[in-house]
């Protein structure tokens, strides 16, 4: 029995000595161990379903097609391409191009016509209330000198629109009016006779207290009949502040504005030539012939007057003025202070001159602004 014992024991020893524990390595080992790289995982071949949460975004909508230009319709307007119509506006740089000045072949850049300001100035001597225009540069920072313009006729300020536009464009505060009983103003008609001279003057000193105004220059241009009103307004309100007088081929007396001489000069019959009495306040040559015009004065005269069989009248008042002692006295272009011969005028300028009446105005404007 004992022995049956002492031979189990053996067996179980012996089968122990053989299992798997035999084959794990010892910690002390150094040999690195062999291993099979672990297989890639292969794509699913369902794609699987995301259940969203409460902190997930909603998903971004698809992509649609980009917008592209909007093809042209009847409602459409596109911007305008450049072309003889269309004006771009400069860029701005060193080689942006300004308005030119006034000249021969110059078209000034207009200024729109509601740009004009609106007066009321009342006459003093008939209490009339006088329609006036200012039209005055862009640039309100600073003083500019002034024209008061002078209808011809029997017109009013409105004939000077576009003549009052350029002048604006060309630095130059331009003063429209319509004289008495005309236009939009209230009174009676006087044939440029002492009352509407009085409301020339009204309206000159007017222009001195505008706040853009250099009230040191302030000019008055006339044309046709307006030199009536204009220089008996100088020569009977000698403390008006104004710097000189434009005259385009105005009439000197009765026999140049009512056709009192056997040839029928004139176009206009208001009275009488007899009427010295009427006639007495409506003679230019009568005013600038006197001491009281104290101002320098410019007459334009071309070689076909507008009204006028001839320009001999132009004659006749560079010589009154003259004799007169007003202190610088000029005919067109040529020299100042000389007198002429009636019989033998000088030549005047060319009939295309009157084309260009504004910038001729504009150019003897600058020039006795700066005297």
């Amino acid at each position: 029995m004992k022995h049956l014992y002492t031979f189990l024991l053996v067996l179980l020893f012996a089968i122990a000595a053989c299992t798997p524990a035999q084959l794990i390595p010892s910690p002390t080992a150094t040999a690195p161990i062999q291993t099979e790289p672990a297989p890639l995982p292969q794509r699913p071949t369902v794609k699987p379903t995301l259940t969203p949460t409460a902190t997930e975004l909603a998903p971004l909508p698809s992509p649609t097609r980009p917008m592209l230009p909007t093809k042209p319709s009847p409602n459409i307007t596109l911007p305008p391409k450049p072309g003889p119509n269309v004006t771009l506006p400069p860029k701005p740089g060193p080689n942006v191009t300004l308005p030119p000045k006034p000249g021969p072949n110059t078209t000034l850049p207009p200024i729109p016509a509601d740009a004009a300001q609106t007066y009321s100035v009342t006459n003093p001597t008939t209490n009339a209330k006088l329609y006036v225009r200012v039209f005055a540069p862009q640039d309100t920072s600073k003083k500019y000198p002034a024209l008061v313009l002078v209808p011809g006729g029997t017109g009013d300020g409105n004939a000077f629109t576009d003549d009052a536009l350029r002048m604006a464009g060309a630095g130059i505060v331009a003063i429209t009016f319509d004289p008495d009983g005309r236009g939009k103003s209230t009174g009676q008609e006087d044939y440029n006779g002492h009352k509407q001279q009085d409301g020339l003057a009204a309206v000159v000193r007017f222009a001195a207290t505008l706040p853009n105004v250099d009230a040191q220059k302030i000019g008055i241009a006339t044309y046709s009949y307006g030199i009536t009103m204009g220089s008996g307004a100088l020569a009977r309100h000698s403390d008006l502040p104004v710097k000189f007088l434009i005259d385009w081929e105005g009439p000197a007396d009765r026999n140049y504005t009512s056709g009192c001489s056997a040839d029928n000069r004139g176009r206009i019959q208001w009275q009488p030539c007899s009427d010295n009495a009427w006639w007495s306040e409506r003679e230019a040559v009568n005013f600038i012939g006197t001491l009281r015009v104290r101002v320098p004065y410019q007459r334009i005269q071309s070689e076909k007057d507008h009204v006028q069989p001839n320009n001999a009248h132009a004659v006749d008042m560079i010589n009154a003025a003259i004799k007169g002692g007003v202190p610088w006295v000029r005919l067109n272009d040529y020299p100042p202070n000389q007198t002429y011969d009636p019989n033998a005028p000088p030549a005047m300028f060319p009939e295309q001159m009157d084309q260009q009446l504004t910038q001729t105005v504009i150019r003897y404007a600058r020039e006795l602004f700066a005297r």
